[in-house]
């Protein structure tokens, strides 16, 4: 705060010198100031003395400790309420809070961990905790190849590795890699892989599948079994039928691999067909890796998803269907046109087929 050039009392005795019959102007040059301070002073201290300036004076200086108390409770008020939907539980959610704080606030460090109740050594500390991305790794390979491996014979597994830690460290780093083994339920179902998927780079890597359902004119369901070569965006398969089941479902898959090949991974959500004791069966003979997506996560089988967006928008919705053979029939035309006639945006507008020649041409270049 700037401090004054003139007491209370000084400026008094200023307007007592004009007061008794002095210039106003020479008063001014006197005491080195303007005319219009002058005037300023006796419009404050007029007919006062030095008490009642004192009392003014401390009437101030109460009145300014008042609002910075009432702005500073406003400010901590404020603050509270930013924080309020906060869970300040771990270490880490506590320091998060008083950095957002400080940032939006513009209060200091100490000021926002006095206002949160938070000691400020929790929020000055600095980990030194390693990395273990070595160790998180090893458990993510060991709980691929053993699936049904808790974290106690996981740490055993670590330990004939040479790797040496203790059960507790094990236990989070288990717990934060989310590697907890999945509940079975009444009967075996087929599992799939717990890594995450990878695109493909080359075509019969990766097939989805997925099912799509529609009515006939007379109101009847039927489903539609569709598989799809996530590389070359080819349609390999469309199947209508009124009911498909696990072994129905392995069967066309068998005649697709008869044309084409063996897939190296198939991809597919978690019906009750796709994880049937069949297709678990099939798996095992054919030794094909099947990895099923998260529940509740169709976008993880989003090529499929984007195949049944345009199948339902260009050939579902654009026919009635009045019996079995009639749909088979529109179908498989369909699937002919949009494999050979219909222009693929993400392949840069050209047919999956054309697509697929193009890199099979280039295979053999290289």
């Amino acid at each position: 705060m700037k401090r004054a050039r003139f007491t209370d009392e000084q400026i008094i005795g200023m307007l007592k010198e004009q007061e008794s019959g002095q210039r106003t102007a020479d008063v001014c040059r006197k005491h080195g100031i303007s005319e219009a301070t002058f005037y300023k002073y006796k419009a404050k201290y007029g007919g006062m003395d030095v008490s009642d300036a004192r009392k003014l004076k401390a009437l101030e200086d109460e009145n300014a400790k008042l609002k910075k108390l009432l702005a500073e409770a406003m400010l901590d008020n404020a603050i509270l309420k930013d924080v309020a939907f906060k869970k300040m539980v771990t270490p880490g959610a506590r320091r998060d809070a008083v950095a957002h704080v400080c940032k939006e606030h513009d209060v200091s460090q100490r000021r926002a961990c006095a206002i949160l109740t938070i000691d400020r050594s929790s929020v000055r500390y600095c980990s030194v905790r390693p990395n273990d991305a070595s160790i998180r790794e090893a458990m993510r390979q060991v709980a691929s190849e053993r699936r049904r491996f808790g974290y106690r014979r996981i740490h055993v597994m670590l330990d004939r590795q040479g790797i040496v830690m203790n059960l507790k460290k094990l236990r989070r780093l288990y717990r934060e890699e989310k590697l907890a083994v999945r509940k079975r339920g009444g009967r075996k179902r087929a599992l799939g892989t717990r890594r995450p998927i990878a695109l493909p780079s080359r075509a019969n890597e990766r097939w989805s599948l997925d099912f799509v359902s529609d009515a006939f004119t007379d109101g009847r369901r039927f489903r539609v079994l569709a598989v799809v070569d996530d590389f070359t965006r080819e349609c390999l398969a469309l199947v209508a039928d009124t009911s498909l089941s696990g072994l129905r479902v392995t069967r066309e898959l068998d005649i697709v691999m008869a044309q084409r090949g063996r897939p190296h991974t198939i991809v597919s959500d978690n019906g009750t067909e796709l994880t049937s004791m069949a297709i678990l069966r099939w798996c095992q003979q054919t030794r094909v890796e099947w990895h099923y997506i998260a529940p509740g996560k169709p976008m993880q089988n989003g090529f499929v998803e984007s195949f049944n967006g345009s199948f339902r928008d260009e050939c579902l919705n654009e026919t009635l269907f009045s019996s079995l053979p009639h749909a088979r029939a529109e179908i498989t035309a369909w699937k002919e046109d949009y494999n050979k006639q219909r222009p693929h945006s993400s392949l840069g507008n050209i047919t999956p087929n054309e697509f697929a020649v193009k890199m099979a041409m280039e295979k053999q270049a290289a």
